[in-house]
């Protein structure tokens, strides 16, 4: 009988029941373990012919170059393997593996049992059979036909080669500082295997934990006491029995640290998929603070309707995006190593309201009795669609869905539904379409449906419960009032809510009372009374009624619209508020507004730079007046005391009337530049004279209009004035001497002309 062959993962000597220390044992196995898997090559088995076969290999000798650390074991005497290590140097090698069985160990001439074996691998695992009472000896040749043929020896007793391997895979699992083991045994190994032990030790540590962690059964083994932060090494063996003598341990496995804090959301963005109806796109990302932990996400999405499957995919990267129908989902995303899984943190994707446009006018349901209904959508549908899936839900409630294949009629009825529908109460209900013709069931969440269209339906309708709300009124008139109230709530209507019927009740002088109905829009939320009566009460109520009647009223409010006589003794009083605030504030507005929008013509005498010349007669202006005589004058008349030096005339000559108008001017021991403030034009045209209409004599003018220095306007700035004035005329003011001689007179030098002012007798 050939048995098949097991495989070891690491061998560690020292904790073999028999206590077996040999190096080369331990590397054998583990040897064989790597090879076994890759080995897709049957070795050629051939009985030895002749005693003298071993002198073929007699060149073949052992170095540790070439092949060594052959080793041999088994399950059952009639099922060995045996390992080895290739040489160093070699790259393409053939091996040769002979197995001997003498008689007694005190005759090795007599051979009981002789195999060769050919391959190319460095393992023989099936067809070795040994006789359990002889000591076997197995020899490896590398290369054999070389010049440097190498040799491996192994010698053993059948009966101590029995072993129980360690599995050949293990799992394990991280949670709350525990860490649960599961480990998988060869088939052969399976019924053998009653118990194992784990030993463990934080990565770099030196040491392993003591006492040895056993398990309950073959498959499960747990440690607690663990610090979630580190990083463990773990090895697993077998508990040895009377059919597991050996339990070697396997490799270590690397145990990556637990997973305890969970993603966080950052992100989820709903939008239209273009070209494309009824589906969206959900784009979700998200972030891990420990990085360096974890190795992927796993991100479970299902219905939240409940119906399958829940679908889990993998991403590397925090974010994901789905393309969803209209309905509501529930996921979850967590992080994952290869020993622990974090925390989930769970998002609710809502179900898309506004779908009005989709599915307006395009489902219709028939209410058959509690646990059974009928939908309808529109004859177009069935040409691309046989697969489709409804839901429907109250309102803060689970939703209930059914799959079904259709590609007959545009209508389904839906009988024994999970649970019966509730009179009064609204649903939601939503068709859905499937591409996949082979099974309506959904195979996957992402990318499966499109929604069609959404409507809403009562099992049974009743009227409102309550009456809408905060009923209130203003901009009472004489004739006229505004109504405004808020909506009846969604729970108390019972049905599809109509419209609203307001009662307005008329109060009449003597009690009587008439009392009109008005029906409103459902989606109105005020009303305007119109043609009421002045000086009347009147009381209004309002209630909603749905196609079940009418619903409850509600409290009644009362107004009276306004008298007419009031309403005209409000007018008069209003126009005279009017005229009283304008003839108070009319004038300054009317005023600002002239200025603001008329501007007055820039007056010369209040200009800046004329109003600059201060100084009493340092003007040289006066120069040109050639001559004046003395004549005694009344009070305010200017006379000249004195004669100076002939200047010729100049331009200021025809300024000398604006020395007459100064009658009007208070008596003044000084004169002052603003005489040129006079108006030029007219003093051309007149001659100065004395209270008595004498003429002065001796006054030499000059025509304006001829002068080389008259000024073109009015308006004369300071660069002008300079220009007129000569330049080479003193400029000089001062009192005359003379007044002293005569205390009535006082005189002005301006210009080297004299003036002499008197003062009244």
């Amino acid at each position: 009988m050939v048995g098949s062959g097991f495989l070891l993962d690491f061998l560690d000597s020292k904790c073999t029941s028999y206590g077996i220390k040999s190096y080369v044992f331990l590397l054998g196995v583990i040897l064989v373990y790597c090879t076994a898997l890759s080995s897709h090559v049957q070795a050629s088995k051939v009985p030895c012919k002749s005693k003298n076969f071993s002198s073929k290999y007699q060149h073949c000798g052992i170095n540790p170059a070439g092949v060594h650390d052959l080793d041999c074991f088994g399950k059952h005497p009639t099922s060995y393997r045996c390992v080895w290590k290739p040489g160093n140097s070699a790259s393409e090698n053939t091996y040769t593996l002979i197995i001997t069985q003498p008689f007694l160990s005190s005759s090795p001439s007599r051979i009981r049992h002789c195999k060769v074996y050919n391959t190319s691998q460095t393992n023989i695992t099936k067809g070795i059979l040994l006789y359990e009472k002889y000591n076997m000896t197995a020899e490896v040749f590398e290369n054999s036909a070389s010049t440097n043929c190498t040799k491996s020896v192994f010698r053993g007793s059948p009966m101590s080669l029995f072993r129980c391997g360690p599995p050949h895979n293990a799992s394990f699992s991280r949670h709350s500082g525990k860490l649960d083991v599961s480990g998988n045994w060869q088939n052969e190994d399976i019924k053998d295997v009653q118990y194992y032990s784990v030993r463990y030790k934080a990565l770099g540590s030196l040491s392993w934990s003591k006492p040895l962690m056993q398990s309950k059964n073959g498959k499960k083994c747990t440690v607690e006491n663990l610090n979630s932060s580190l990083v463990y090494s773990m090895q697993i063996q077998c508990v040895t029995n009377d059919r597991c003598p050996q339990c070697p341990w396997s490799e270590s496995y690397t145990v990556p640290a637990e997973l305890t804090t969970q993603p966080v959301m950052v992100n989820m963005k709903d939008t239209d998929i273009a070209k494309t109806k009824g589906r969206r796109l959900i784009s979700l990302t998200w972030k891990f603070p420990a990085k360096e932990l974890h190795n992927s996400y796993h991100v479970i999405i299902g219905k939240a309707s409940g119906e399958a499957p829940r679908q889990r995919m993998i991403t590397t990267e925090p974010e994901i995006r789905l393309v969803l129908s209209y309905s509501e989902y529930h996921l979850n995303i967590s992080a994952v190593n290869n020993a622990s899984t974090s925390p989930a943190v769970s998002q609710t994707i809502p179900q898309r309201e506004d779908i009005a446009s989709t599915g307006a006018g395009k489902l219709n349901v028939t209410v058959d009795n509690n646990t059974s209904f009928t939908i309808h959508w529109k004859e177009d549908l069935i040409k691309n669609y046989v697969c489709y899936s409804v839901e429907w839900m109250e309102r803060g409630h689970k939703a209930g869905s059914m799959s079904f294949y259709e590609d007959e009629y545009n209508h389904r009825t839906l009988t024994s539904l999970p649970e019966p529908l509730e009179p009064y109460k609204r649903y939601s209900i939503t068709l859905h379409t499937r591409p996949d013709k082979d099974t309506c069931n959904m195979k996957k969440v992402n990318n499966s449906e499109s929604t069609y269209g959404r409507t809403h339906f009562y099992s049974i309708e009743g009227s409102p419960l309550s009456a809408p709300t905060n009923l209130s009124f203003y901009n009472v008139s004489l004739n006229s009032v505004e109504l405004q109230w808020l909506s009846i709530p969604e729970d108390d209507i019972r049905g599809f809510l109509l419209g609203y019927i307001i009662y307005c009740t008329e109060y009449q002088h003597g009690g009587a009372t008439t009392e009109r109905n008005i029906k409103m829009d459902p989606m109105s939320n005020s009303y305007e009374l119109r043609d009421l009566k002045d000086g009347t009460a009147y009381g209004v109520k309002i209630s909603g009624f749905t196609e079940a009647g009418v619903g409850v009223r509600s409290t009644p409010i009362f107004f009276t619209t306004k008298y007419q006589e009031l309403s005209q003794l409000i007018g008069v009083i209003t126009i005279f508020a009017v005229i009283g605030i304008v003839l108070i504030f009319g004038s300054p507005v009317i005023k600002r507004a002239k200025v603001i929008l008329w501007p007055s013509i820039p007056n010369p005498g209040k200009s800046n730079a004329m109003q600059k010349i201060e100084e009493p007669c340092e003007l040289e202006l006066l120069g040109s007046i050639n001559h004046l005589e003395e004549e005694e004058w009344d009070t305010n008349s200017l006379k000249i005391v004195e004669k100076q030096e002939v200047i010729p005339a100049s331009p200021l000559s025809s300024m000398l009337p604006l020395l007459h108008a100064s009658d009007d001017e208070e008596d003044s021991t000084e004169m002052t530049c603003n005489w040129i403030q006079g108006d030029t034009g007219d003093s051309t045209e007149e001659i100065p004279s004395d209270i008595t209409g004498k003429i002065i004599p001796d006054i030499n003018r000059i025509d304006p209009q001829s002068s080389p220095f008259t000024f073109p306007c009015d308006y004369t700035t300071i660069e002008m004035f300079q220009q007129g004035i000569p330049q080479s005329m003193p400029a000089r003011t001062s009192f005359s001497q003379d007044t002293e001689s005569d205390p009535r007179r006082h005189r002005v030098d301006c210009g080297g002309i004299r003036i002499g002012l008197y003062e009244p007798i």
